[in-house]
């Protein structure tokens, strides 16, 4: 199939196969004028002329990115809870979380900060994504939270009474709660595997593995990574300032250790950082992830392990020039 191109950053033509079209339209990729040209047009026009059909029915659907969840009662079609929310604190926050009766948010144990009555929480295996999943299902799929670290359990927070009732959850260090409602991002986020705080019922939390052995070896924290797959309301956690960046073709290379989430059509790779006396004498670690694509992405000014680095070299009564990396340490065997 002859592909489609668009203008991208400085009106660099980008190939685009036929069936992502709406996808990357979806996303906001693609915008109703943002100029195309396909081999047989004579010239580059607006999107909204060389495909009408897109906009005949107004606005496309997002795609699902993965199969449908089973639906919660007094849902309808929608996979997950809807619920309301609000974000406390500055530095050390915490998201009060508004359930309506028979709502259920899930959350990784131990988060919990606090919560109104007729609010009962139950420990199971998984996420609840899938009710009727068998033992050895929920089994397979919790097994690979055992790989990142985290419990086989989470806890599940539901409002049994009449009324709204909330129910609190705080952050483990200083930093900021994200909320991000996963509609807008094609239902599928990738964040760092200790980054997940809570999500409604109905959000599946798993696992990616990063597809290229140098993200493997060289990645630290990126090399295993959390998937949150759904239609509703996910919260993370970052630690410092966040910045959120929107990638449109541009390629991006930030500390390993600073990389909190991204979305889908973002490519995560390790590349090694400069020359070799930049990676010895630069103080940034030997590698760098690089991001490049179409997608969104979130950093964070202050990495938990860099925070402990500090605290260490401090306890101990050293400097520590160590960079978020896990890799970052090895500058300093060429030190003093």
């Amino acid at each position: 199939m002859t592909p489609l191109f668009y203008a991208g950053a400085n009106r660099q033509p980008i190939s685009l196969d036929e069936d992502a079209v709406a996808a990357r339209l979806g996303d906001g990729t693609l915008q109703r004028d943002t100029l195309v040209w396909q081999e047989g047009m004579a010239d580059w026009l607006p999107l909204h002329r060389a495909r009408p059909g897109l906009f005949a029915a107004g606005p496309p659907p997002l795609p699902s990115a993965a199969p449908p969840f089973a639906a919660a009662p007094g849902q309808g079609t929608r996979r997950s809870h809807e619920i309301d929310f609000a974000i406390l604190g500055d530095d050390m926050q915490i998201v009060e979380i508004e359930l309506d009766p028979g709502e259920t948010v899930v959350a990784e144990a131990g988060s919990m900060n606090y919560m109104e009555e007729d609010i009962h929480f139950e420990t199971k295996m998984g996420d609840g994504s899938s009710p009727n999943a068998g033992f050895m299902d929920k089994l397979k799929s919790v097994g690979k939270r055992l790989v990142t670290g985290e419990s086989l359990f989470m806890t599940h927070f539901t409002n049994r009474g009449s009324r709204k009732r909330k129910v609190a959850f705080a952050a483990p260090y200083p930093g900021k709660i994200i909320p991000l409602d996963l509609t807008q991002f094609n239902g599928e986020l990738f964040c760092q595997k200790d980054a997940f705080l809570c999500a409604a019922l109905g959000t599946k939390v798993g696992i990616a593995f990063a597809q290229k052995l140098g993200v493997g070896f060289f990645g630290g924290e990126g090399f295993i990574l959390q998937r949150l797959n759904g239609d509703g309301k996910a919260f993370i956690h970052a630690g410092g300032t966040i910045v959120r960046r929107d990638l449109k073709g541009e390629t991006l290379r930030v500390d390993t250790g600073c990389l909190v989430a991204f979305t889908q059509g973002v490519q995560y790779d390790i590349q090694r950082a400069g020359n070799m006396k930049s990676m010895v004498l630069g103080g940034e670690g030997l590698f760098l992830a690089t991001l490049s694509g179409h997608g969104s992405v979130w950093l964070q000014s202050l990495p938990f392990n860099r925070l402990a680095d500090r605290v260490l070299a401090n306890a101990r009564g050293t400097a520590s020039n160590d960079s978020g990396s896990v890799l970052g340490g090895l500058g300093n065997l060429f030190g003093d």
